[in-house]
């Protein structure tokens, strides 16, 4: 896993061999944020990172400067790993949260700016998060949400959904209430 750019571009952190996450390419993470820098001002936002895994995209908008990130997962060893990271970079700025992210989606008060959702490909209500996000109105005004999903799955008869954007096997999906 590499920080591509930012306060902490090129920094390099390697999960162990039993890591079972699947860290989005770098070659789709400086795409995706080539296009959110089109979008955003990444000061002052407030992210949301479903199935953190590596924390790979978490950390990315941290180095860029946003003021708050939130990573829920519920791996107990990709959550040690979260806390390291965070620990060895020093940033105070991030919350990291051991839950199963339907749940966590039904309980949070909260509202952001940015939701990235990066779930396994073949995980069973993966077309549900959508509209769990959008009807508990846990995106801002102007917010964004991204799925990161294969190019089996497919979101574009969804309500809000803007684009897709496809990089090699990787695929966001993007949302724009």
């Amino acid at each position: 896993m590499r920080i591509i750019s930012g306060k902490y571009k090129g920094r390099h952190f390697k999960p162990s061999k039993n890591f079972k996450a699947r860290p989005t390419t770098d070659f789709a993470k400086e795409n995706l944020f080539n296009i959110l820098a089109n979008y955003v001002d990444f000061e002052n936002l407030n992210v949301l990172d479903l199935f953190a895994g590596t924390g790979s995209i978490g950390f990315e908008f941290l180095s860029r400067g946003v003021c708050k990130v939130t990573s829920v997962e519920k791996n107990i060893k990709h959550l040690q790993f979260l806390k390291k990271i965070s620990n060895e970079l020093e940033v105070s700025n991030i919350k990291i949260v051991k839950a199963d992210v339907f749940r966590f989606l039904e309980k949070t008060q909260e509202r952001y700016d940015i939701i990235f959702a990066d779930p396994p490909y073949q995980l069973d209500g993966i077309k549900k998060l959508p509209s769990l996000i959008l009807q508990n109105n846990l995106l801002e005004e102007d917010g964004i949400l991204i799925i990161e999903h294969s190019r089996q799955t497919h979101f574009n008869n969804l309500p809000s959904f803007s684009e897709l954007r496809t990089y090699g096997s990787v695929n966001f999906s993007i949302f724009r209430p």
